[in-house]
C-alpha cells in the first residue's frame, strides 16, 4: 500500500516511519508536519492509506474533526488510521463516524500500528487496547453524556483555546448561536464559570 503519514512532531514521524516500514506491507509516498501540508500532499500524491495525528497546527483544518470531515469529503474511499494522544470516548466515536478505520494511542505498544495496518488492509476496524476498554466501559454504563453532539464540540473547542467568535467562524454559525450552546452546556452540567467548564473538559478527556 502507498502510505502518507502526518504528525507535527519530528520525533514521532521518525518512529512512524520505522513502524510503517517494519510492516513490510507499505511504501511511504509522503509525510506532512501540518494539516495544510497534509492537504497539499493528498492532492498531489495518490495513496492507499493515510496515517495521521488528530490535532496538528494548520489553518482552518487545525481542528481534528474538521480535518477528518474535509478528507472524507474529498477522498471518501481513503482509509485513515489515527495515531493520537486523545482519550475522549466521545471524540473517538465522532472520528469513527467520519470514516476513520483505526485509532492507535501514542501510549500503546509499538506492535499496535502494524496490527492496525494489517486490519485496515483486510477491511477491518482496529482500536488500540486502552481506547477499546474505554468504549466497552462506556457502553456498559447506563448514563450518557448530558451534552448534545454540538454542545460537546463547542465545549471541546473552547477547552482547546478557541474563542466563541472563532468557533462561530469555524462552524459558519452566529456568535449568538455558539454562545447559546455554550450556556446550555453549562446549564446541563450544572456549572456557572468558564474555569469549571474547562475543568469538566479536562476531566472528561476533551483536551489534548
Amino acid at each position: 500500500m502507498r502510505v502518507v503519514f502526518a504528525d507535527d512532531h519530528s520525533v514521532v514521524r521518525i518512529g512512524l516511519r520505522i513502524l510503517i516500514n517494519a510492516s513490510r506491507r507499505c511504501v511511504i509516498v509522503g509525510e506532512a508536519d501540518s494539516t495544510d501540508n497534509l492537504m497539499y500532499l493528498l492532492s498531489s500524491s495518490p495513496c492507499d492509506l493515510l496515517i495521521t495525528d488528530f490535532s496538528m497546527p494548520g489553518g482552518q483544518q487545525a481542528d481534528g474533526l474538521k480535518m477528518l470531515s474535509t478528507i472524507q469529503r474529498h477522498y471518501p474511499t481513503l482509509p485513515i488510521i489515527l495515531v493520537t494522544m486523545f482519550t475522549s470516548v466521545a471524540t473517538a466515536r465522532a472520528a469513527l463516524a467520519q470514516g476513520v478505520m483505526a485509532i492507535v494511542a501514542k501510549s500503546a505498544s509499538a506492535k499496535e500500528l502494524p496490527l492496525a495496518i494489517n486490519a485496515v488492509q483486510e477491511g477491518r476496524r482496529y482500536l488500540s487496547e486502552p481506547l477499546r476498554a474505554q468504549l466497552i466501559n462506556a457502553s456498559l454504563q447506563s448514563h450518557e453524556s448530558p451534552l448534545s453532539a454540538k454542545e460537546h464540540e463547542v465545549v471541546r473547542m473552547l477547552a482547546s483555546g478557541m474563542t466563541v467568535s472563532e468557533i462561530a467562524i469555524h462552524f459558519k454559525r452566529s456568535v449568538s448561536t455558539i454562545s447559546k450552546q455554550k450556556n446550555m452546556a453549562m446549564h446541563r452540567l450544572g456549572i456557572s464559570t468558564d474555569v469549571d467548564l474547562f475543568s469538566y473538559a479536562r476531566d472528561n478527556g476533551m483536551t489534548y
